[in-house]
């Protein structure tokens, strides 16, 4: 069942719905709605409040919801029956999930676990469904996040055949900079807030291995590392290494 931790008022503490105006409309399902269209699909919205560890929802369960993050990260994972565990995503503010059952009902491809603590706003379906009917240009801007999601599954596909890990490594550090990347005075720092075991989950390889190339990446001077995070030196030669 999907569910999160939410107060008697049926708010999450902290949470502000006047302050989501300019998270949540990064996310496609806002990205074609004007302000008092935002603001009446908000009012239909519920605020879900995850803390660190916590699980949203398990693979194989029904779908009946729509998530967009607020606040904090989000990991989707692949499970196999011998306990290996694949991490296909991480997710953070603005970034939408949960609506592939939307057009292919069916029970949750994967498991959906808070990386740190997380605010949410979840959409039900019987809602989604009204607000595509009333609205088709959300439901383009929806499919065009579909195809995006698609073409990035089949460049990692590509990466996991043709790129050697530290190549894989480097580009994954690259995408989680894109997003989660703040500049510091040395370089740019990556609150990827991941374990090094959940690292080598998202490029496929084991710990060990990845952690010989972010090894080798700081002694060549391009990053440091910190505690669940980086400090990216050189972006350039990252990038060269990543292609």
């Amino acid at each position: 069942m999907e569910h999160g931790q939410i107060d008697g008022t049926g708010v999450p503490a902290g949470f502000d719905p006047d302050r989501l105006g300019d998270v949540v409309r990064r996310a496609p399902l806002f990205a074609a709605l004007d302000d008092e269209a935002s603001a009446e699909l908000l009012e239909s919205m519920e605020p879900v409040h995850l803390e660190r560890g916590e699980q949203l929802f398990g693979e194989g369960e029904a779908g009946d919801r729509v998530y967009v993050i607020r606040t904090g990260k989000i990991k989707l994972v692949r499970s196999w029956p011998d306990g290996r565990e694949n991490l296909l995503a991480v997710l953070g503010p603005g970034e939408m999930f949960g609506e592939l059952s939307l057009f292919d009902p069916g029970p949750r491809t994967s498991s959906a676990r808070a990386v740190s603590e997380s605010e949410l706003i979840a959409l039900g379906h019987e809602d989604m469904m009204r607000w595509l009917t009333r609205r088709p240009e959300v439901a383009r801007h929806l499919l065009r996040a579909l195809a995006q999601r698609l073409r990035r599954t089949n460049v990692a596909l590509a990466d996991l055949v043709f790129t050697d890990v530290p190549g894989r490594v480097a580009k994954a550090l690259l995408d989680l900079s894109r997003r989660f990347g703040r500049p510091i005075a040395d370089g740019l720092l990556v609150a990827h807030d991941l374990t090094q075991e959940e690292l080598a989950q998202l490029v496929g390889a084991s710990r060990e291995t990845v952690n010989k190339a972010l090894a080798d990446f700081a002694s060549r001077g391009w990053l440091r590392l910190e505690a669940r995070a980086v400090v990216l030196h050189d972006i350039d030669r990252l990038t060269r290494r990543a292609r």
